[in-house]
């Protein structure tokens, strides 16, 4: 058994180990060392950070699509006809072709192929007859007009109706007529419309542009497609957005379509703006805070780019794929509190603060997507499947592109913008007693350049869209 005394004789040693330690450091019992100077706290940068590229060029099945298969070469015009020596022809046939599959002139405008044969029977519509292939069609062949038995002003009103705002089942009640042939001529107008935008939309160089998204209810439940849990899954966690692009300048609408927030819809929609653009046209890029942006715009505006070697030896440096040297790109991010704006801040994602707004200085401007905002409200009042608390919902994402397509055409050659309106040299004389008309009207296409009047939803509907995209001819 061990004494306690050994116990006592190591906590002795233990006190005498203790005093002899704070001799040798200079310390005194009772008295507390004198605190060091406080080191300052590392402070982080604030600075964004140079994007040092990627390593595998993100995924657009958009274009993986159109690089996959092989093109055919674009199509050869053909030889114009020489004029014949009998009287000129008083009617304009440059806006129309031949629509018949044999013919070596089909599709081809302004080839001195087409006559005039009058109206046949005294019907509304003229004749025309090609002189290569000897075949006749009517003025109206390849357009919605074509086989109707409804009055051409009927047709253009009903769509009118739409184009403003009123929901099918609204117009409908107007025009007396049944809700599925409403909804029947509007199918029938957004296809011809959707080739009507694509064929004038094309080779634009835009120094600006701005992009948003907005969410619109869908009432997509129907028969055996879907289920109640699954339509109030959609609506509560998945709503349909809006996609929009849009140029600050000339208030032209270059794309909007339909689908879900994600990366791959982000995608798609840079994607179709590329294809509007010239291809080296790099403009100025202005959106929200989504951050797909950023990878959908470095999908299309990038390239491969080799880093420099750091050291001398060792294995080079993998590429990267970087933004081209042109692309500015900036968000708007706002932060929200009770669904109200309680703060806005500016990031600069690529290029440099000072090349923005350098851009933006030559309008006046300053970072802002404040004309896309306002197109949402446009798109808000006249698309009614859109609006807010109405209950004009479409049923489907089908109708809801088909009121799109025909917005799309409306806004860019039918409306006039009070903001694009031009000033004349000499004021003309209206008819009443009012003062003289001292402006002249302008949609956004004139201000784009893409034509040189304002369009009549009729004439929108009459033009003939070529099979294939040739030069444009207005």
């Amino acid at each position: 058994m061990v004494s306690h005394l050994i116990y006592y004789q190591l906590a002795l040693l233990a006190i005498i180990w203790l005093f002899v330690m704070l001799h040798l450091t200079g310390s005194q019992p009772g008295r507390t060392t004198p605190p060091g100077p406080a080191q300052p706290k590392r402070k982080r940068s604030t600075e964004p950070t140079a994007f040092e590229g990627l390593t595998h060029k993100p995924h657009c099945a958009l274009c993986e699509r159109e690089t996959a298969p092989p093109h055919a070469p674009p199509p050869v015009p053909p030889d114009p006809l020489p004029l014949t020596n009998r009287r000129p022809r008083e009617v304009d046939t440059s806006m129309h072709f031949c629509p018949h599959l044999g013919c070596d002139y089909r599709g081809w405008l302004g080839m001195n192929n087409l006559r005039a044969n009058g109206h046949p029977n005294g019907g509304l519509w003229r004749q025309f007859q090609c002189t290569s292939c000897e075949g006749y069609f009517p003025e109206h062949h390849g357009t919605i007009f074509h086989g109707k038995q409804a009055a051409v002003e009927r047709i253009v009103r009903v769509l009118a109706c739409l184009a403003e705002g009123l929901g099918i089942r609204a117009t409908a009640r107007v025009f007396e007529v049944a809700p599925h042939t409403v909804l029947q001529g509007l199918v029938e107008a957004a296809e011809q419309l959707r080739a009507f935008a694509a064929y004038f939309l094309c080779d634009l160089h835009l120094e600006q542009l701005q992009l948003d998204e907005l969410y619109a209810v869908l009432r997509d439940l129907k028969a055996g497609e879907i289920s109640d849990d699954e339509a109030i899954r959609r609506l509560e966690r998945s709503p349909y957005w809006v996609w929009t692009a849009m140029d600050p300048k000339s208030k032209l609408l270059l794309v909007v379509d339909g689908g879900s927030r994600t990366l791959a819809m982000a995608q798609r929609v840079v994607h179709q703006v590329t294809q509007v653009l010239v291809p080296d046209c790099v403009p100025l890029v202005l959106t929200d805070g989504l951050k797909d942006y950023g990878t959908a715009l470095l999908t299309h505006f990038g390239s491969w780019m080799h880093p420099e070697r750091r050291q001398d030896k060792g294995p080079r440096p993998k590429p990267r794929w970087m933004p081209l040297p042109g692309l500015l790109y900036a968000q708007v991010v706002k932060s929200y509190r009770r669904r109200r704006i309680v703060g806005v801040k500016h990031r600069v994602v690529f290029g440099t603060q000072l090349a923005i707004e350098q851009v933006l200085a030559r309008c006046g401007w300053t970072i802002n997507t404040a004309f896309v905002e306002r197109l949402n409200l446009d798109l808000r009042q006249r698309v009614a499947a859109i609006g807010r608390r109405v209950n004009t919902l479409c049923q489907g994402e089908a109708g809801l592109r088909d009121q799109l397509a025909l917005f799309h055409v409306y806004h860019n050659f039918v409306v006039p913008h009070a903001s694009l309106r031009q000033p004349l040299l000499v004021p003309e004389v209206t008819n009443g007693r009012g003062a003289a008309k001292g402006w002249r009207p302008c949609t956004p296409a004139m201000a784009a350049g893409l034509t040189d009047h304002v369009w009549s939803l009729k004439e929108v509907l009459l033009y003939r869209v070529p099979p294939w995209p040739q030069a444009q001819t207005v």
